[in-house]
């Protein structure tokens, strides 16, 4: 990724911009981001954040302590190596262009990831050491924002063509990531995609109250106006075969994320009512895209359970708040976490802490420490699910004696995460397979929306030292 060359790169005057307000870490307090009050945002599937005043995101990123190691854009903080204190700096100044530059030398899609990035940046933040970090998500969301609003964000076109070829499996933000870097460098660059739709995920997983899915539409036609072709409803094994690409292309790239579900594998899993988290969100998003007319999984006066704590099942729990669901209980088989860091878990790592999402504010039970034993009900469908309590001692799960109970369901939600069957590559991104490469969860599993895009370009970098015989992107990385 070389992200580093671009930190020192920056200066207005040779030399590295300095803070307007060497004291607003101390005279500013962390301000919230804002979200739609819930019953109004309850009824509708727009976005739930509100964007921050401009007044108010200089202050907050004149809170940027100028610190001596910014651990936010390390890759503790940011896989990316995002540029933040460069960019908080531009925007406290008011320098709002010269801060969308910092931060899209790093990030191709950052109102993706000002969105949807639960923020390991932040919880880096020096400032998280005796106060509360600086709001960077809303600064660069703002970044970005008044990009778009201004025109500045255009596509970039290469001075010159290669006649290189190369072929992307998978549009998601590894795969897109990838091909914006390849165009840019002068490559055809082709994206192949199984949906009918591109993004992969960020558009049919992630639900619309999320990330509106017209800001993925505008990116699209930036790399479209860059050269980048797409072809959609394309499966490769089935309407395409790899041999078949690596004939055609002089490269392929593999982006094909990680779809496949962890099942739960306990009696009456097959009863009507019981599904994939991830069947239920799609559902849903066609649906708000036109691209059907009903809902088939419609949790409208039902009781549901959702089985998994993380952000998939609160991804479920606000469409089901949206859909009119009677209840929404959220099952997590871990312990509740701590209010606060650990002795275990310090700074700057990511805090396994106790969050509450916006979903969650909405409407929810969440149960800790609950073991699923067995789905009841018949023909007609689930209506139970047997659970017993457990406790964790040593890291090993005991069940509480006389703790079974049942709990009323009428549609289950399984969000168990992803399993994990990563595709091997050297530090070139490169597989066993000669000119074929894999980035993001193809790569690593399921993981941030960071390290797709970061996996994206690094992969990008990777094929683009193939072709060319330049490996002055590579040796810098860590083996």
């Amino acid at each position: 990724m070389n992200n580093a060359k671009n930190y020192n790169a920056f200066s207005p005057s040779k030399g590295r911009l300095r803070m307007g307000d060497p004291r607003g870490f101390i005279e500013h307090e962390r301000s919230e981001p804002e979200y739609r009050p819930i019953g109004e945002r309850i009824l509708d599937f727009r976005e739930v954040s509100k964007p921050a005043e401009e007044s108010v995101v200089r202050v907050q990123a004149g809170r940027c302590m100028d610190c001596g190691v910014p651990f936010c854009h390390t890759e503790t903080g940011c896989p990316l190596g995002n540029l933040i204190p460069e960019w908080n700096e531009l925007a406290a100044a008011g320098r709002w262009r010269e801060a969308l530059d910092r931060l899209h030398a790093t990030n191709n899609f950052p109102e993706f990831t000002s969105r949807l990035c639960p923020a390991p940046c932040e919880s880096a933040c020096v400032l998280n050491l005796h106060s509360e970090p600086v709001t960077i998500k809303s600064i660069e969301r703002r970044i970005v924002d008044r990009g778009f609003e201004e025109g500045w964000i255009s596509p970039r076109l290469p001075s010159k063509k290669t006649e290189k070829k190369i072929a992307i499996v998978g549009s998601g933000p590894a795969g897109l990531a990838a091909a914006q870097e390849l165009a840019r460098r002068g490559h055809s660059v082709t994206v192949f995609e199984k949906q009918e739709e591109l993004g992969g995920l960020l558009r049919y997983g992630i639900p619309d109250f999320k990330m509106e899915k017209h800001l993925i539409d505008r990116r699209l036609d930036q790399l479209r106006a860059e050269g980048v072709e797409f072809r959609t409803s394309v499966t490769l094994g089935r309407d395409v075969a790899l041999d078949d690409l690596r004939k055609d292309f002089d490269a392929v790239g593999l982006a094909t994320g990680a779809e496949k579900p962890n099942d739960l594998a306990i009696p009456g899993r097959h009863l009507p009512g019981v599904h994939f988290a991830m069947d239920y969100l799609i559902d849903q998003n066609l649906v708000v895209a036109g691209r059907k007319k009903n809902l088939e999984l419609d949790a409208r006066g039902k009781s549901v359970l959702v089985i998994g704590g993380g952000d998939t099942g609160s991804d479920c729990i606000g469409t089901a708040k949206r859909q009119g669901a009677k209840s929404i209980v959220q099952l997590e088989v871990q312990q509740r976490p701590p209010n606060s860091r650990p002795d275990a878990n310090p700074w700057p790592q990511w805090p396994t802490i106790f969050r509450t999402s916006h979903a969650h504010e909405e409407g929810a039970r969440r149960e800790w420490c609950i073991s699923s034993q067995r789905l009841v009900g018949d023909d007609g469908g689930v209506t139970g699910l047997d659970v017993e309590t457990i406790e964790w001692k040593d890291g090993a799960p005991t069940p509480v004696a006389g703790s079974t109970t049942r709990l009323e369901a009428d549609l289950v939600l399984i969000a168990i995460g992803f399993r994990r069957e990563p595709i091997a590559t050297d530090r070139r991104m490169m597989t066993s397979t000669g000119g074929v490469f894999a980035a993001g969860d193809a790569r690593r599993g399921a993981s941030l929306i960071v390290w797709a895009i970061a996996e994206g370009r690094k992969m990008a970098d990777g094929i683009h030292s193939y072709l060319t015989k330049d490996t002055s992107l590579i040796t810098k990385e860590k083996t």
